[in-house]
């Protein structure tokens, strides 16, 4: 029998069809991969499963049974559980207490029941944890298990994963596709929503690709090709490795030294770090997320208060210097949160455009009066270079898709031919056909002779884009080495602090 059925799913926002009669079924011991590009109504979809939305139209089946879903709770109790990209967890409460939250009964508190169910749930699902640890002092692959756990504990025979790869190191992929692979043994099922097509080829028994609100096609794993299941997804054929020759200069460009900061809650985040980037050069920043990579790149792009430390751009020491000047000194940044840093949501595209440069020639008349023509022809210029997919250069930045904010965005850092780029989260949250053109931006500007400063927290793009890798680990640059040298494997290892010897025997 089925354990679960969606059928003719219809569900529409303003102005958008986000699922257009969308069917998807899953399987008792399945993995059920849904796959496509942002906007395609992948997570909408599962959001209607698990009782967030409401559909328009269609119906859901549990156990070949229709049911209505009202909402999370009325989800849980039909056996349906979500792990959402971005952990449902109290930072300050136990691991105990945060799997039990909400399951409470009575004035007086039974932690010793509970705590038997969930040992007897970790030993049977290979998941070990320590259930009086304190959710804030876990890895992120920690509290992914703490999720798990939880919706095993509320009873979830139908498990959602949404994006739960992102910023896990591959030591930690690997310990969550062995669950995946438990959870398949005692009849759960999985979704899992991802856009790492290695992984979907890794793991998934069927594949299904949505675009623009429909299914497109579902099928088996076997005899599929990244190339086919990509193709599916954007409705062209997309290449999925891009070029990235040798460096082929040594003048530095970007010198850190000594750099020590510590946080206004008296936390030091970065602990003598030194590195160079060179022209031509694209150096990584690897790590698993909070481990100093937010603070270094603001030690570079703005006036900090550092603790101790040199940064030098070209020879020269911009540590007092502020965003203005070191932007005028040759520093361009693309943001690790693109509507939060990179642009100014309400404004016109056009206006984003030219952000940073908006008081400068030819923008603006020696009188200081605004060019609008030459703003106008810049963006035009711009959005056709970038290909940036917009109605108009008038339309506000919050009318665009992510994947073409972050275009917009590399447009304009791009402009001005910098000679350091700062490239934070370049392709996060945006879908495999922008992936593709931002990484060949990316190596264009380190073949014509850029420094290129790329912090990401998938170590796949790190791995397929730098020359050098540096490895943060609690504020401290533990490892740099040569990607051409290592191997994934190893530089994981170092993002969980392995030492030298440690991380050589994998």
């Amino acid at each position: 029998m089925t354990l679960m059925e969606m059928r003719g799913i219809t569900k529409t926002f303003p102005g958008v069809i986000a699922n257009d009669s969308v069917s998807f079924d899953l399987q008792p011991g399945e993995i059920h991969a849904l796959v496509g590009e942002n906007g395609a109504g992948k997570t909408t979809l599962m959001k209607i499963l698990y009782g967030l939305y409401r559909p328009d139209a269609g119906s859901i089946l549990i156990n070949g049974k229709p049911v209505n879903i009202s909402g999370p709770k009325d989800a849980i109790a039909k056996g349906i559980g979500m792990v959402h990209q971005h952990f449902m967890l109290v930072p300050v409460f136990s691991v105990l207490e945060n799997i039990i939250l909400g399951e409470e009964n009575g004035v007086v508190l039974d932690l010793e029941t509970p705590r038997r169910r969930i040992t007897e749930l970790m030993r049977k699902n290979g998941l070990e944890l320590d259930l009086n640890a304190v959710v804030e002092n876990l890895s992120v692959g920690m509290q992914q298990r703490v999720e798990i756990i939880k919706v095993l504990y509320r009873g979830a025979t139908i498990l959602v994963f949404d994006e739960p790869t992102a910023v896990l190191t591959p030591q930690e992929v690997k310990e969550l596709f062995h669950t995946f692979e438990e959870l398949k043994q005692q009849g759960t099922g999985v979704v899992f929503i991802t856009h790492k097509l290695d992984e979907v080829l890794s793991v998934a028994d069927r594949i299904t690709v949505l675009r623009r609100g429909r299914v497109v096609q579902s099928m088996a794993r076997e005899g599929v090709t990244k190339s086919q299941i990509a193709e599916l997804m954007v409705g062209k054929p997309v290449l999925l490795k891009v070029e990235n020759p040798a460096p082929r200069s040594n003048d530095t460009i970007l010198e850190v030294s000594g750099l020590s900061y510590t946080n206004h809650a008296g936390t030091q985040m970065l602990k003598n770090i030194s590195f160079r980037v060179q022209s031509g050069e694209i150096f990584g920043i690897a790590g698993v997320e909070g481990n100093g990579q937010s603070e270094l790149v603001r030690a570079i792009s703005e006036k900090t208060r550092l603790d101790s430390g040199r940064i030098l751009l070209a020879g020269k020491d911009i540590v007092g210097l502020d965003v203005r000047s070191r932007r005028e000194a040759g520093i361009a940044h693309i943001p690790e949160d693109r509507q939060r840093y990179g642009l100014i949501m309400p404004f016109s595209l056009a206006d984003n455009l030219v952000l940073g440069r908006h008081h400068r020639a030819p923008f603006v008349t020696r009188g200081g009066m605004i060019r609008r023509a030459a703003i106008r022809e810049f963006a035009v210029q711009s959005i056709r270079d970038y290909d940036v997919r917009t109605p108009s250069e008038s339309v506000p930045a919050l009318a665009l898709s992510g994947g073409n904010q972050q275009k917009a965005i590399i447009a304009r850092e791009m402009a001005w031919q910098p000679a350091l780029l700062l490239a934070c989260q370049p392709t996060r949250g945006v879908d495999i056909g922008a992936t593709e053109f931002i990484y060949r931006r990316l190596v264009e500007a380190k073949m014509t002779g850029k420094a290129v400063l790329l912090v990401s927290a998938d170590l796949d793009e790190i791995m397929a884009l730098s020359d050098r890798i540096g490895v943060l680990y609690r504020g401290e640059l533990i490892a740099v080495l040569d990607t051409r040298a290592t191997t994934k494997e190893a530089v994981g290892n170092y993002m969980l602090g392995a030492s030298d010897h440690e991380a050589a025997k994998n």
